[in-house]
């Protein structure tokens, strides 16, 4: 695996540039419900000025994250997440396939990391791994090979043993997505096949084996302020906060139980990044689906409130996603530059032990004295 890594020696050495500052308060993990309530509802530009101090003192504010997701297993999903047109249990028209070999992955990593996305995202549509085995072994090579372009790779794969995450690490996972969707209340309203705890055994799984967790939710679903005040406060609460909380805006799919649902409102949009930002401050906030909906001005006010990653590039998962052309263009007219992989501290904590090594035994070898 050496040749994987030997180009993440600039990033390694560049990390603590971007740390944040000593005097940084300590990131809280004892919220109440009634405290992030009090943030959510404070006046919408006031909540937005807060939070972009707070952004200011645990990121650069100039550095948006690019990631692209790659959909390497679509529909037959056994699942009835209201939302999701790859559950075999509604009629849409996204059709079931196998899962894709690894060529067209690795060739599609290539394009996404040539323009510009440092986190490549795989998602595959299934309830959990039993009986995978090949498959799991497939997905394996997957991740060590996209790892060995000097990205940082994140996979969905439904719930996850202690053991598979493990594996998952070995391979070079960096970050497990596993969103949580909504409030624990609300919860039950769309998802019935998979509950609660079992989502919070697969984020525990993912956690102990070292991986970071990306973990965040949709707004749209039919929630109220409650229920997205109580999205937050569940990840407020984890035993470390999430590395990344994408924030999801439902687009509606005919064929799905949720098709008839209005827009979420832009400023119920704003509300629930500027208080993730707040609650959460050290977490990546990822501007996910829905994106696409928004002005480039509704966009840079959700930068200003705390968001730091995007998914760009042809397409997320069964969703339209903004091309990386426009993305571009659009950070460079307001002066925002993309982020390096491994660049943000939480990815950087958990992945520097090993990046660290890699570059020893790199530098060893460079001056002959790796031992053969």
């Amino acid at each position: 695996m050496l040749r994987s890594f030997t180009a993440s020696r600039h990033l390694v050495r560049t990390l603590a540039t971007h740390a944040p500052s000593a005097g940084a308060p300590a990131t809280r993990h004892t919220w109440a419900k009634q405290e992030i309530q009090q943030i959510y509802d404070t006046p919408l530009l006031q909540l937005v000025f807060r939070a972009a101090g707070e952004h200011r003192v645990h990121h650069d504010p100039s550095k948006i994250q690019l990631c692209t997701l790659m959909n390497i297993k679509t529909g037959g999903c056994t699942e009835d997440c209201s939302y999701c047109s790859q559950s075999s249990k509604y009629s849409t028209t996204t059709k079931a396939s196998k899962l894709v070999d690894i060529e067209p992955v690795l060739e599609a990593a290539r394009k996404a990391k040539a323009n510009g996305s440092t986190r490549f995202c795989m998602g595959a549509a299934w309830r959990d791994l039993a009986g995978r085995k090949s498959g799991f072994k497939r997905i394996l090579e997957m991740v060590t090979e996209v790892r060995g372009m000097g990205m940082e790779v994140c996979t969905t794969l439904g719930m996850l043993s202690p053991d598979q995450a493990r594996q998952l690490k070995e391979a070079g996972l960096t970050a497990y997505n596993h969103n949580l969707d909504t409030s624990r209340e609300f919860y039950p309203s769309v998802i019935t096949t998979r509950s609660y705890d079992e989502r919070l055994e697969t984020i525990s799984a993912v956690r102990d084996a070292g991986i970071s967790v990306c973990s965040g939710g949709i707004l749209g679903l039919g929630e109220t302020d409650a229920d997205r005040v109580g999205l937050i406060w569940e990840v407020s609460n984890m035993p470390e906060h999430p590395e990344s909380f994408p924030v999801n805006a439902l687009v509606p799919i005919p064929g799905t139980p949720l098709e008839g649902n209005d827009p979420v409102k832009y400023h119920t949009l704003i509300r629930t990044i500027a208080t993730a930002r707040i609650v959460l401050p050290t977490t990546i906030i990822r501007l996910a689906a829905g994106r696409s909906t928004l002005s480039e001005a509704e966009q840079a006010m959700c930068f200003m409130a705390g968001a730091n990653a995007v998914f760009t590039g042809d397409q997320m998962l069964t969703t339209p996603c903004s091309p990386w052309d426009e993305d571009k263009a659009m950070m460079g007219r307001w002066g925002l530059d993309g982020m390096r992989s491994f660049e943000q501290s939480n990815v950087a904590k958990k992945e520097g032990a090993r990046l660290e090594s890699v570059v020893s035994d790199a530098d060893s070898a460079s001056t002959g004295q790796t031992q053969k």
